[in-house]
């Protein structure tokens, strides 16, 4: 159930994005949404309208910190904000290209900077919600954030990145009356997967993981990661010995090379 009653989410125009807009969809609802294809995100904000929220889409690319704050700090009152927009890549087995890296790092760490600073200090600056908050802020990172698979070097760095720094940020931002939530999905199903040329343990429908993020979001915790096996799954690859991974995920086969250039399916 969805508690509050003013949301911005970018990457709203698909996977996971698009369902978290939809799910949030409900008379009184205000939504605000950013995505990066003008057809794609009218879209979506009309099917928002048709659940009889109020809903408005705007084209945004989250690493223009500029035209963020300025889209964040028209918004008005904000009670939950999803930095969601993210893209993923790679290696095809080969050495990630040193543009693949700084593109992933700018899109998934400084995109997530940018949405998640301004409204920050937009949050801090109103009245305590009936929940009592200030507002909530969720980021959505990934369970690769809990293991450094070769095949995906800064798509996994750039996630336990954003992954660490939201958990830590929660702590302190309570005293300031905001909570923040680091999100944690598996595999989902979109365009960005789609790609992926090997097993996707526990798949899930972008529409099931809306929904696990958002039930998450309203018990309050802090670090929503689902589904549990892929989860658990990660932590334990994750602490294995360095040689012993490295050498078990050089048998696997690796993510794609290509870059999604999309910026709005979430993880990957």
């Amino acid at each position: 159930m969805v508690t509050q009653r003013h949301i911005l989410i970018t990457g709203a125009s698909a996977g996971l994005g698009r369902a978290l807009a939809l799910a949030a969809a409900a008379p009184g609802a205000v939504l605000h949404l950013s995505g990066r294809d003008a057809g794609r995100i009218g879209a979506v904000a009309e099917a928002c309208r048709a659940r009889g929220a109020t809903a408005q889409g705007q084209v945004a690319d989250v690493r223009d910190a500029a035209a963020m704050a300025a889209w964040i700090a028209g918004a008005g009152r904000l009670d939950l904000v999803v930095a969601n927009a993210g893209i993923s890549a790679g290696t095809g087995g080969a050495v990630e290209p040193a543009a693949t890296a700084r593109a992933v790092f700018e899109t998934n760490v400084t995109g997530v900077l940018n949405t998640v600073l301004p409204a920050l200090e937009a949050m801090a600056a109103q009245a305590p919600g009936p929940d009592g908050l200030r507002g909530r802020v969720a980021v959505v990172a990934s369970v690769a954030a809990f293991v450094a698979a070769p095949g995906a070097p800064a798509y996994c760095a750039s996630k336990a990145a954003v992954q660490r720094w939201a958990e830590a940020l929660d702590a302190t931002e309570r005293r300031r009356g905001i909570r923040l939530h680091a999100v944690c999905p598996g595999y989902i199903r979109t365009a960005m997967t789609a790609r992926n040329d090997f097993p996707m343990p526990f798949l899930m429908d972008a529409e099931e993981a809306a929904r696990r993020t958002l039930a998450g979001i309203a018990a309050g915790r802090t670090r929503i990661a689902y589904p549990w096996p892929v989860y658990w799954g990660a932590r334990l690859a994750g602490a294995l010995p360095l040689g012993l991974r490295a050498a078990l995920f050089n048998r696997l086969p690796a993510k794609a090379a290509q870059l999604d250039e999309a910026r709005e399916q979430g993880p990957g």
